[in-house]
């Protein structure tokens, strides 16, 4: 299981650039990351090299924010493996939030992150059809 920062953020110009300033100046690596956006505000989901270094800096910084558990699903990069997780996924009656992709330092393979409500019984679920966690 891995870690994400989730920040509730102003929509307006300079906010994603301050936001990586700070992580920047916290000596924090963004490992992948997603933004979905309001009119007003949006919520920046992060996978960064330290979620707790990550947390108290853009506290400090003035932003709402919190880490949650997501699943890191690592894929080989060809064409379909997408497909299949999603299919193993609805196979097991398994509801998925959201998804974005970031990608393993290490292996340079894709590494799909999901967020569902029933982590711990999804992540025992994947590891049982064979997928590789992060």
């Amino acid at each position: 299981m891995l870690k994400q920062v989730a920040i509730f953020a102003e929509n307006k110009k300079g906010t994603f650039q301050d936001i990586t300033q700070i992580l920047q100046n916290a000596n924090i690596n963004i490992l992948g990351s997603v933004t979905n956006d309001g009119p007003e505000y949006g919520i920046m989901r992060l996978i960064v090299s330290d979620t707790e270094k990550a947390l108290a800096s853009l506290k400090e910084g003035g932003y709402l924010c919190r880490s949650n558990d997501v699943i890191g699903v690592e894929l080989e990069d060809k064409v379909g493996n997408l497909n299949q997780l999603l299919l193993s996924l609805e196979a097991g009656n398994i509801n998925v939030d959201y998804i974005y992709l970031c990608f393993n330092r290490d292996t340079g393979k894709p590494v799909l992150i999901l967020h569902t409500n029933e982590i711990f019984e999804v992540e025992e679920y994947l590891k049982g059809k064979g997928f590789i966690l992060a």
